[in-house]
């Protein structure tokens, strides 16, 4: 048995995408897939603040890439917004505070939503931090089942995003660290409580940008909680022919 290190990549189909937006632009990103089964649920992520050093390969939205295909059978989508770079590449555009990122938010959910070989059912959107207020601004689309929202702050977002989501109804679970930069834990029941299903979880201990394998496991384990309730919590050791990688 091998434990899950920081950078352990566990085995997955992985594949370079381009994502094709209305407003003409072509996204890069990256779809990570079970090996050999289909997936049962689909993390469409959405990165925090690039102009922050937010990018595709964000650290928690990268060790979901390499660990989730493997231990939870989900499908991972991550990719750059708009004039944001990663070694996969750089999309094209140039950032437009939160604004024409809602074509980039499109294109990733058509891209999941119309996908096949394999399909990519029940679609989920992982926002961490400025991905946060995309997935609340933009994501509210037919075809997501709910929003998963890390370390969010509120900062684009405003009442009626909260309260479109309200009335759809569908599900928001927020992992809120206690000592967040921007929004801690009772502030955010407060605010969140204008969507009456949101969840709000306040994780002890943890920062904005849940440096820590303590803290990684915690918002994986959620993640998988929340998407495919049943697969949690994610096992610490994984047998020596999962292991296909280091990325350190």
């Amino acid at each position: 048995m091998t434990e899950i290190r920081a950078n352990t990549v566990l085995a997955a189909r992985r594949e370079d995408i381009e994502l094709e937006t209305a407003d003409g632009l072509s996204l890069v990103g990256e779809l990570a897939l079970p090996a050999d089964a289909d997936p049962l649920a689909t993390l469409v992520t959405l990165h925090p603040l690039p102009t922050h050093g937010g990018f595709m390969d964000s650290h928690v939205l990268k060790k979901a890439s390499y660990r989730l295909p493997a231990l939870a059978d989900l499908a991972v989508l991550r990719f750059n917004t708009r004039g944001t770079t990663s070694p996969r590449g750089t999309s094209e555009g140039a950032f437009d505070h939160a604004v024409g990122e809602r074509y980039d938010v499109a294109a990733a959910i058509e891209y999941a939503e119309f996908r096949e070989q394999p399909v990519l059912p029940r679609r989920w959107l992982v926002g961490w931090s400025f991905g946060t207020d995309l997935a609340l601004m933009h994501g509210l689309d037919p075809s997501v089942e709910g929003a998963i929202l890390l370390s969010p702050p509120l900062r684009y977002s405003r009442p009626e995003h909260l309260a479109a989501w309200a009335d759809s109804g569908k599900p928001v679970v927020c992992l809120v660290p206690e000592h967040d930069d921007y929004l801690r834990p009772a502030e955010a029941a407060e605010r969140f409580a204008a969507i009456p299903q949101a969840k709000v979880i306040g994780v002890d201990g943890a920062k904005h940008l849940w440096v820590g394998e303590t803290y990684v496991r915690r918002v994986l384990d959620e993640i998988v909680a929340t998407v495919v309730p049943g697969r949690g919590p994610l096992p610490t050791e994984v047998s020596d022919d999962l292991v296909v990688g280091d990325a350190s």
